[in-house]
């Protein structure tokens, strides 16, 4: 295929897609598909939308898009159907993250497609040249560093957003056009489609075994999220910043110190070293860059030369370790962007917690409840557990169950909580670990609910009078809440009639 002329001022966009194809119609695929509806008949020629299973949205989406003259059909086998109805082959498929590469659906549009990206390297193809990108992916803590970034980054005056999975799609951003720096929260489900994308920032945070029903194996599910670092090269200045505490992570940070800089073509950011956060990688092993926590408590960053000092972990108002770990890679990629020192800890400072992620909700008779449900694997459960040195908490856990090992869960749970309530479909399976122990500590308690609302009575009646009960469930929420969302509302509302009643 001959190559197509670009648009001179967008990262790489053809001044003609061709025959486009939107592959699902869920958030990012309507995103997608609205921002492509208006350049058809000058940048797109004709414009397919393979639109998945019916449901009220889509319909509703699909009416639209068919009055406007977009084709759309329904069902695995749309992506040949709208092939032979648009013409012939598409010149590129833009694919909604939640379609696995292996799904029978996505094989058929790859089938009939030259190309097939993501809705993120859509974006990232039409964005301006001069915009910039900083890119976070990760098992756990996402969300925490796209925040807390795009806090510090327009807090020091730049046109800086949220996307991706935390916020808006990132299309929708580009097509809004008021944003010079996209902070863009970027799933393996999203990076698996990537060919070109290259932020300025790259930040691998830890990676653990999550979503290995959609990858098939833990293999394919680290190397969707190493692709975020494929492309750096080709960006001046760029710069990766790496969790090197996680094994896996750490194994890329020796890879990439073998290449050499000339080679490599990127500078790299190793937070911490195998001994933890508080370990520099330049007396490690003679990193160039560095980022960590001083014996002091200073979270501290060396790049290009020079060390700063941020804040104290005790000044930040999120909690744990990971936070402060969190925090360093917001340090590192605001600092890699130019702004000061001063004015990046300066917002770190203020930045309050999000919802769902440790969040304070209340307290029931002097019981703290933390509201951690985004902890939706056994890795994010762990990080919760380490965030209260000064109590033992009451753990509640359970959910939809995952399916992975909780021997480590059991072991932290011990070590770290007084007691814990297993409710929900996965229940069983997690009491029964607990009960198969060899040996819990003296004291230590193991209860069982059905629901949620439950689990909370049982925890309240199990804590201490100035202890703690942490929502921090190690399982998805889809036994009894439509997300975790709507199980940490309704954790924080069910406290909140709690204290009421207790008062």
């Amino acid at each position: 295929m001959a190559p197509r002329e670009l648009i001179a001022n967008r990262k790489h966009a053809p001044r003609r897609l061709g025959r486009v194809l939107v592959l699902g119609l869920g958030k990012s695929g309507r995103a997608a598909a609205s921002y492509l509806l208006p350049l058809m008949g000058e940048r797109v020629d004709a414009l397919a939308i393979a639109a998945g299973e019916r449901n009220e949205a889509s319909e509703a989406f699909a009416k639209g898009a068919r009055a406007s003259g977009a084709l759309v059909e329904f069902g695995d086998g749309a992506p040949g159907v709208l092939a032979a109805e648009a013409g012939g082959p598409f010149d590129l498929c833009v694919a909604s993250p939640g379609i696995s590469q292996f799904a029978t659906f996505y094989e058929a549009a790859a089938t009939v497609s030259v190309e097939v990206v993501s809705e993120v390297e859509f974006a990232w193809r039409e964005s301006a040249a001069d915009s910039r990108w900083v890119a976070v992916t990760g098992t756990n803590g996402k969300t925490t560093v796209c925040a807390l970034a795009a806090h510090v980054l327009a807090g020091a005056g730049l046109a800086a957003a949220a996307v991706g999975n935390i916020g808006e799609p990132c299309i929708c951003a580009v097509g809004a056009g008021d944003t010079d720096v996209y902070v863009a929260e970027v799933s393996s489900y999203q990076l698996a489609s990537t060919k070109r994308f290259a932020p300025n920032v790259a930040v691998l945070l830890n990676i653990t075994p999550d979503h290995l029903h959609w990858h098939r194996s833990f293999e394919a599910y680290r190397d969707a999220k190493l692709k975020l670092l494929a492309n750096l090269a080709e960006v001046p200045g760029a710069v990766a910043v790496l969790d090197a505490t996680n094994d896996v992570v750490r194994a890329e940070v020796r890879r990439l110190r073998a290449l050499g800089e000339r080679e490599r073509g990127f500078a790299y950011v190793p937070m911490g070293t195998a001994e933890g956060l508080g370990g520099d990688m330049r007396a490690a092993c003679g990193s160039d860059n560095a980022a960590f926590v001083g014996s002091d408590g200073m979270l501290r960053v060396a790049l290009g030369g020079k060390e700063r000092s941020m804040v104290r972990v005790d000044e930040l108002q999120i909690k744990g370790a990971h936070n402060a770990a969190n925090a360093l890679a917001a340090s590192v990629a605001a600092l890699a962007l130019g702004v000061d020192a001063r004015d990046a800890a300066a917002h770190l400072r203020a930045f309050a917690p999000l919802e769902h992620r440790i969040e304070p909700c209340g307290s029931v008779a002097g019981v703290r409840c933390y509201n951690d449900s985004k902890a939706t694997n056994v890795d994010a459960a762990l990080k919760a557990l380490e965030a209260f040195p000064e109590a033992r908490p009451v753990l509640l856990l359970g959910g939809e169950d995952k399916g992975t090992d909780l021997a480590p869960l059991v072991e932290a749970a011990h070590a770290r909580a007084c007691a814990v309530v297993c409710f929900g479909a996965a229940g069983e399976r997690f009491a029964a670990a607990f009960d198969a122990a060899a040996q819990a500590p003296d004291g230590f308690a193991v209860a069982r609910a059905r629901h949620l609302a439950d689990a909370l009575d049982a925890a309240l009646a199990l804590a201490p009078a100035d202890g703690v009960v942490l929502l921090s469930p190690a399982c998805a929420s889809f036994d009894e809440f439509s997300s975790f969302e709507e199980r940490g509302r309704t954790f924080k509302s069910l406290v909140s009639q709690r204290s009421a009643g207790a008062r």
